[in-house]
């Protein structure tokens, strides 16, 4: 049994981050997740809080500090889409996603690091994207936003690596989620003839690879980017 730590995930109430932090629970560590409303899953500590607001991740730290001890594991995972082509993109459908999805995983990274540093242990895991590498129409937002988390991971890892804090990023391509059920089937087999394994992943085998890379067996990997994306982003 590997020893039980204080976990947080962002956005952990649905698709990716809920099987994350479902994973750590399995697993008996003591897990905390941010939501803006619901509840994240049984037996994790839920706080209300917006990555795009400092003062928010500030209380929500302070309670999780109180009720389960400093945060030694972190899964960046919040995020939100605003997909258009860059003909049609405005200004404000760019700033949002790359408020959340960059912006907001440094704020909680800095947040985070405090108690890191402190105790010369650390996990920083970044969740990104396929498209970080890729690319895809329709998704310059979000694929610029992806693919900003590689150099914080890599410029963290130099900042920080030798306090015993490592920092990567997973990538995952397409997922059975919420959001990819709302594909219409053609739009779905389409994407699957482009996946060399012929499916889509279950949020479980994004969740087994974040469990790993925050064990100790994965102590000496930092500044990496592993896909689990069924080979569709080979190369990159």
């Amino acid at each position: 049994m590997t020893q039980s730590r204080t976990v947080l995930v962002t956005g952990g109430n649905r698709g990716i981050g809920k099987a994350i932090a479902e994973a750590f629970v399995a697993q008996g560590h003591r897990v905390a997740v941010t939501v803006r409303n619901g509840e994240g899953p049984a037996g994790t500590l839920s706080v209300r809080a917006d990555v795009t607001n400092a003062e928010s991740l500030d209380l929500a730290f302070a309670e999780i500090e109180e009720k389960l001890g400093p945060v030694e594991i972190l899964v960046a995972n919040a995020g939100i889409t605003r997909d258009t082509l860059l003909m049609r993109m405005t200004d404000e459908e760019f700033e949002d996603v790359v408020n959340t999805n960059l912006s907001g995983a440094f704020r909680v990274l800095k947040r985070a690091t405090k108690g890191m540093i402190k105790a010369k242990y650390g996990r920083v895991i970044f969740i990104g994207s396929v498209v970080g590498l890729l690319g895809s129409a329709g998704q310059v937002n979000y694929s610029a936003a992806k693919s900003g988390l590689v150099g914080m991971a890599r410029s963290l890892t130099r900042e920080l690596g030798g306090r015993g804090i490592t920092a990567n990023v997973v990538a995952p391509g397409f997922i059975d989620t919420d959001m990819t059920a709302e594909l219409s089937p053609e739009t779905q087999d389409e994407y699957k003839r482009k996946i060399p394994a012929g499916r889509f992943a279950s949020p479980e085998e994004v969740a087994n690879v974040v469990t790993w890379l925050a064990s100790d067996a994965a102590s000496y990997i930092s500044g990496a980017v592993i896909p689990v994306d069924g080979g569709l982003g080979m190369g990159h």
